[in-house]
């Protein structure tokens, strides 16, 4: 029966082959007793590292030098006796022993090195995946699979490392791939990646049909099929901040009936030995996780002598204790969503475009319930699509927005969405209701919003802060905010720079056009809030979502803008999760170190036909105070720390 991991643990395991005492001091029942004792149903663990190092007694690749006897083996027996599934972790891109005593197995760049600058990092040499590596790579999972009672496979960094060997060319050839083209050498080491994660799959499930199976590397939709869960790797400390993972939770669920696991960090970035963040941190990232389905993993790092570290183990075991005494509504809930952000692009857009990030921000803060989307998923379900910026629209995406429209469902976009993939025109003219002219010259550009969405917003111009396009009304589209012209553009004469321009006169162009349900920003406003935060850009916005989807399911008091608040359900209830956490910029890292305390709160939750007779907090079973009035429950939450599980049960 294939195990469902609930409460994860990721130990991060790469042994330089000059550790002199890998091992050593390793206790493994202390260890794996303490792994209990945190509440860990699922471990992964490293049978075989970065390094190309193995940590058991492999008769195919190279167990690490200074290792003395079998310790993944021994960590495999030891879980197997306490309950805890263990997955056995294989670095599939990246490895220094094997690439040096096999350089016919590493990838070949343009210029003939087989080495990667710069040379001080893991990934200086990568392997090619349609070398004999291949086999020699499958065959060490084979061997693991066969040898220990093993739950699961971590295949890491499938990266499509391009390569120009011989063996790589001549099936580029073949394919009519053009192997002196950088990017299509690059889609060909993808292609490759993607046959090798199956190939991997195929194998193992022939040893055990159950196996969970996740590869981190290609996208998540190429590994459909393969894959029997996702993980989405994020450290907020490091490079990605606290704008990725939000992007990746609302995304990676819309892609099928998989489990989703949140991995975040105990320390500040990958490789650091030392780093233990606040609790507050960890929990308040897996606290996001579980309001939007994502079960937790917390990766640490496993000091080569197998030191315990009983500071990080405490760590977890608390967190993940106080996230188990809720696990009753966690358990199996699902988020209740009804507008997408459309992003038909890849994943390799997704995970760093500023613009869908700024568009997730602001629906977050205006606490709407949202899922991101590509082609790869269904869109009925939802009531109103986002187009953010740049979204052009090919046929099948035309074909689903005129479908969508046809229902009588809302759409917004902004900028160049909705342009043909040409970006000379819109792909939906008539239901635009106008006509691209091109792109707008004013540099800076203004707007005044007319008196049907200027709720909220000063009396006065507006910047944009973005560039957009120009365009005009026809039929019964209206016009509801035009653009301002500037008294110059930005530019240098010769003699003056024109640095200050201030607003001159109201144009006739528009700036918002609504044509029934679908209203279109003339610029890229999701670029001007990710540039500026302007809160009058995201006033605006919510004017226009307002007007045009009336009855959200949740609606709001007073709450700050940096709450998130989002719903999810089981059957006969659902549950509404309140978090306030604040992330601060503390020099060049985002830090969270406690949560923010809220009173009074007032929680609104649409009926949708049900007749709720039980609300209360969770754990604590605490009774809530409520009305019910225009088909909605108003619930009042007398103080939220940091988070708080509301639970309405019909």
């Amino acid at each position: 029966m294939k195990h469902k991991p609930k409460y994860c643990l990721f130990y991060d395991n790469h042994t330089m082959k000059a550790i002199p005492d890998v091992g050593e001091n390793f206790d493994v029942e202390t260890f794996t007793d303490r792994v209990r004792d945190c509440g860990v149903d699922y471990l992964v663990f490293h049978a075989r590292c970065n390094q190309g190092l193995a940590y058991y007694n492999t008769r195919i690749g190279t167990r690490h030098p200074s290792l003395k006897y079998d310790l993944f083996g021994k960590l495999s027996e030891a879980c197997q006796r306490k309950g805890i599934a263990l997955g056995a972790y294989f670095n599939a891109g990246i490895s220094s022993e094997e690439g040096l005593q096999h350089r016919e197995w590493t990838t070949l760049y343009f210029d003939g090195r087989s080495l990667r600058e710069p040379r001080f990092t893991p990934h200086v040499r990568t392997m090619c995946y349609n070398s004999e590596y291949r086999d020699h790579l499958i065959g060490m999972v084979k061997e693991v699979l066969c040898k220990y009672p093993v739950a699961g496979l971590m295949i890491d960094c499938l990266i499509n490392y391009p390569c120009v060997c011989p063996i790589c060319v001549r099936e580029m050839k073949k394919r009519n791939i053009d192997w002196s083209d950088l990017s299509a050498v690059t889609r060909f080491a993808e292609i490759s990646a993607v046959r090798l994660a199956k190939d991997i799959a195929e194998e193992a499930r022939k040893i055990n049909p159950d196996l969970l199976i996740s590869n981190n590397y290609p996208g998540y939709e190429e590994l459909s099929g393969i894959n029997t869960y996702f993980d989405v790797v994020s450290l907020p400390a490091s490079d990605d901040g606290y704008e990725f993972m939000p992007v990746m939770a609302h995304y990676v669920r819309t892609l099928g009936d998989y489990p989703v696991l949140n991995m975040t960090g105990r320390f500040y970035e990958w490789g650091d030995f030392g780093g233990l963040r606040p609790e507050e941190a960890i929990k308040s990232e897996l606290l996001y996780g579980l309001a939007n389905g994502m079960r937790p993993n917390i990766g640490s790092h496993f000091h080569p002598r197998g030191d315990l570290e009983e500071p990080v183990l405490e760590r977890i075991r608390k967190i993940y204790t106080g996230l188990q005494a809720k696990e009753e509504w966690y358990d199996g809930a699902k988020p209740v969503t009804e507008i997408a952000i459309v992003y038909p692009k890849k994943i390799a857009n997704i995970r760093g475009d500023r613009q869908l990030k700024s568009a997730v921000r602001m629906l977050s803060e205006l606490k709407q319930q949202f899922d991101v989307v590509t082609l790869a998923s269904d869109w009925s379900k939802y009531k109103v699509l986002i187009f953010p910026d740049d979204i052009v629209f090919d046929e099948e995406t035309a074909k689903r927005v005129e479908k969508h429209v046809n229902e009588g469902k809302a759409i917004i976009s902004t900028g160049f969405s909705g342009l043909d993939p040409e970006k000379k025109h819109f792909a939906l003219e008539q239901e635009w209701g106008i006509k691209f002219l091109g792109e707008d010259p004013f540099d800076p550009a203004y707007f005044a919003v007319g008196e049907n969405y200027n709720k909220g917003l000063p009396e006065m111009p507006l910047s944009l802060y973005s560039n957009g396009i120009e365009v005009e009304v026809s039929g019964k589209t209206k016009t509801e905010a035009y653009l301002i012209k500037p008294y110059h553009n930005r530019d240098w004469d010769g003699e003056y720079a024109f640095y200050y321009n201030p607003p001159d006169k109201v144009t006739e162009k528009p700036a918002l056009t609504i044509n029934g349900q679908v209203a279109h920003f003339s610029h890229r406003i999701f670029s001007g809030y990710y540039d500026k935060a302007s809160v009058e850009l995201r006033t605006v916005f919510s004017n226009v979502l307002n007007r045009l989807f009336p009855r959200p399911l949740i609606k709001t008091g007073k709450l700050p803008s940096f709450s998130r608040v989002f719903v999810t359900e089981q059957p006969g209830r659902r549950m509404v999760h309140l978090l306030s956490y604040l992330p601060e910029m503390r020099g060049n890292t985002q830090m969270i170190e406690e949560p923010v305390e809220l009173n009074n709160i007032t929680i609104s939750l649409r009926q949708d036909d049900k007749e709720f007779k039980n609300i209360y907090l969770a754990p604590e079973k605490e009774r809530l105070a409520y009305t019910v009035e225009d088909g909605y429950v108003h619930i009042t939450v007398p103080e939220s720390k940091g988070y708080s599980l509301l639970v309405i049960e019909e």
